[in-house]
């Protein structure tokens, strides 16, 4: 009996393997993303404490997954802080590209940053006060602490650009170290300010931004005159 002849293997079809890739890392992409913002919600919702458990738990996954997605919660709070960071710089660029003025362009700055963190007090603190104890990677934590200091870098960035057209020259003292004191300035009165509980002493968001504006152009000098004049 004659054996039927053996056929040979279908050649592989040039690309397939890079196209199977392809999908499946744009398969992981959309899950982490979709994590991501799953994990954010579960912030808001439950505190900035909330534990790897409780954040897959309203997830509806297991926290094996985000282990596998994100390492450990320092990477967690890494990974949210990109976007979340990403959003606010954004959202104040935008905000300052309307102003008239160098001191207009501050007020919506300030005003911008303030509301953007009062939307979500658990996760702005989620994402800027990481515990470097959290996880054992010195290079996970030079990455929070990086994404950070390009946020605020990058404000400081717009703070300065419209100093150097409104001085303009001989005044690069004060543009190179002004905008990094406001920053500080800004962020340490700010998230003072939301820590604060509320009460009838307590500024609201648009008195708060007009109140650490006039601290940034002016100081506490009218504070200080006894005459009280302002």
């Amino acid at each position: 009996m004659n054996k039927p002849p053996s056929q040979a293997a279908a050649p592989a079809v040039p690309g397939s393997a890079d196209g199977r890739s392809a999908r499946w890392q744009s398969h992981r992409e959309e899950r982490r993303r979709e994590l991501i913002k799953s994990a954010r919600l579960a912030v808001h919702a439950l505190g900035s404490d909330a534990s790897m458990e409780e954040i897959a738990a309203a997830a509806g996954t297991s926290k094996s997954v985000f282990y596998r997605y994100f390492g450990d919660k320092a990477g967690l709070q890494q990974a949210v802080g990109e976007v979340v960071l990403s959003q606010m710089q954004r959202r104040i660029g935008e905000a300052a590209q309307s102003a008239q003025t160098p001191r207009e362009g501050l007020l919506a700055m300030v005003s911008a940053y303030l509301q953007m963190a009062e939307t979500s007090p658990h996760v702005y603190t989620f994402v800027t006060r990481y515990s470097a104890a959290e996880t054992d990677s010195p290079q996970r934590s030079a990455a929070m602490s990086g994404a950070l200091g390009h946020f605020f870098e990058s404000i400081g960035d717009m703070i300065a650009t419209p100093m150097r057209t409104h001085l303009g020259d001989g005044k690069e003292a004060v543009i190179g170290y002004w905008p990094t004191a406001a920053i500080g300035l800004v962020r340490n009165a700010g998230e003072q300010w939301l820590s604060t509980p509320a009460s009838p002493a307590k500024p609201d968001q648009e008195a708060m931004a007009r109140q650490i504006t006039d601290w940034l152009c002016v100081g506490i000098a009218p504070e200080l005159d006894p005459s009280g004049s302002r």
